[in-house]
């Protein structure tokens, strides 16, 4: 291996590791910054909490991390999306509108489906438990 080629694979093992000190600066800015992020953070705290006390299957479990992971990704993008909109133009524009409106669209949309989601998978157990 000439010294070239390992200068170049030093750089390049170098940019992979910050491309991870930038994704967690993401995640820790949208935490400090973030008023909904935070709330859905709860909100996955109370999930986890009653899957464990409800002993939901593995497949369950999947279904539940992958609700609350893409929720989370879900609110973190709107957010971006919102912050690149609100740096390219601070004047009222209908597409910058129509841009961070279908953005919370989605977030409001994925949303809805995890709360059915959860509905399926807390809804029968949580009736049992009150029931018996």
């Amino acid at each position: 291996m000439s010294m070239g080629s390992h200068d170049k694979s030093n750089r390049k093992k170098h940019r992979f590791i910050h491309s991870f000190y930038y994704a967690i600066s993401g995640i820790v800015v949208a935490v400090k910054a973030e008023r909904n992020i935070k709330i859905h953070l709860t909100l996955s705290g109370v999930v986890i909490i009653f899957g464990f006390s409800l002993s939901i299957t593995l497949m369950e479990w999947l279904v539940v991390l992958i609700m609350v992971g893409g929720m989370l990704a879900a609110e973190m993008m709107n957010s971006a999306i919102e912050r690149v909109v609100d740096l390219v133009t601070e004047d009222y524009h209908p597409l910058a509108k129509q841009a961070k409106d279908i953005a919370a669209g989605a977030v409001l949309f994925f949303a809805i489906t995890s709360v059915l989601i959860g509905l399926l998978i807390f809804g029968p157990r949580l009736i049992d438990l009150f029931l018996h």
